[in-house]
């Protein structure tokens, strides 16, 4: 009975004693941050107010080193939470090819950022260089790679529709000149009998590291409309004749094949067409037979086609 009581006023006594210890570690701790040091600590760097003519490069720096006189209450938090510093890029100076902010205007920018009871002693390096470039810009348009299978009577009414149709790069100039198109990347689309739009992702040549473009992204649509087809009887008009003379065409009219929307066919009639025999292409040849070309026709049709390429003809003198 004794010795339990004995043991456990043992461990009580070590209780007391490890808070006591803990608590004057504790006190020498906070007392020792409390003091004021000189060390180095470490920003990230952020770029702001940057120029429409300069672009930052891939290799700029995004962090800094300094010495500094603090508490090591400070210290302790730089170790934990690294600060961010703000770069004004406007106050660049331009020499020997390199962009730079001098010692003087760094460390101001660096003092108005820091605490009121934090002294700047010394930066890494007496200039900061930072990695830009003078840009030029140009606008790029879009190609889209599309592998587009209609169902059967079906056709793309109209143009492919790409948004946006163009986009600007903005990077240096022996990266951006040879540019002359943006691809999409390849769309395939089969059995379509609707309209359609999708979203794709532009795909972007290698070797630029430096540009920047305005979209990554664009849409590609198109109107999908049902066509049907249409003959037309069509008289020939023969050209170039000799004067004095008259051409007599057989037949004197061609049928033609036309193929459209049904509401656009609706407004199509034969007089949208004409259909020429040049006599001038025979060059004076004994040939009876001349070639027939559509020199007009509606817009919005899908095809057009003779079902004649040739005719004959009779020359008769007046």
């Amino acid at each position: 009975m004794v010795k339990k009581v004995l043991h456990g006023l043992n461990k009580k006594k070590v209780k007391v004693f490890s808070l006591f210890l803990l608590c004057s570690f504790l006190a020498w701790f906070i007392s020792n941050l409390s003091d004021t040091y000189e060390s180095r600590a470490y920003f990230t760097v952020n770029y702001r107010n940057l120029p429409d003519s300069l672009l930052l490069g891939k290799n700029a720096n995004n962090q800094i080193e300094a010495k500094l006189r603090a508490s090591g209450f400070q210290f302790l938090y730089y170790k934990i939470f690294r600060s961010r510093i703000d770069i004004d890029v406007s106050q660049v100076e331009f020499n020997s090819g390199r962009y730079f902010l001098s010692e003087d205007s760094f460390k101001r920018q660096m003092d108005q950022q820091l605490s009121q009871n934090i002294s700047l002693l010394e930066l890494d390096s007496n200039t900061y260089v930072v990695d830009l470039y003078q840009v030029d810009s140009k606008k790029i348009p879009v190609k889209a790679v599309l592998d587009l299978q209609l169902q059967q009577n079906y056709i793309l009414d109209g143009k492919l529709q790409i948004s946006p149709d163009s986009v600007e790069v903005k990077g240096p100039k022996n990266e951006i000149d040879t540019l002359e198109s943006i691809k999409t990347a390849p769309l395939q689309l089969a059995n379509v009998n609707s309209d359609f739009s999708n979203e794709v992702t532009l795909v972007f040549p290698k070797g630029l590291d430096n540009s920047i473009f305005s979209n990554s992204r664009a849409t590609v649509a198109g109107k999908v409309s049902k066509f049907s087809e249409k003959v037309f009887e069509v008289p020939i008009q023969v050209i170039n004749i000799p004067e004095g003379y008259h051409v007599r065409t057989f037949p004197n009219a061609v049928t033609i094949l036309c193929k459209a929307t049904i509401d656009r066919l609706k407004e199509i009639s034969a007089s949208d067409f004409e259909i020429v025999a040049d006599y001038g292409q025979l060059q004076g040849s004994d040939s009876r037979t001349l070639f027939l070309e559509v020199t007009e026709s509606p817009q919005k049709v899908y095809d057009v086609r003779l079902e004649e390429n040739t005719v004959n003809f009779v020359l008769e003198q007046q």
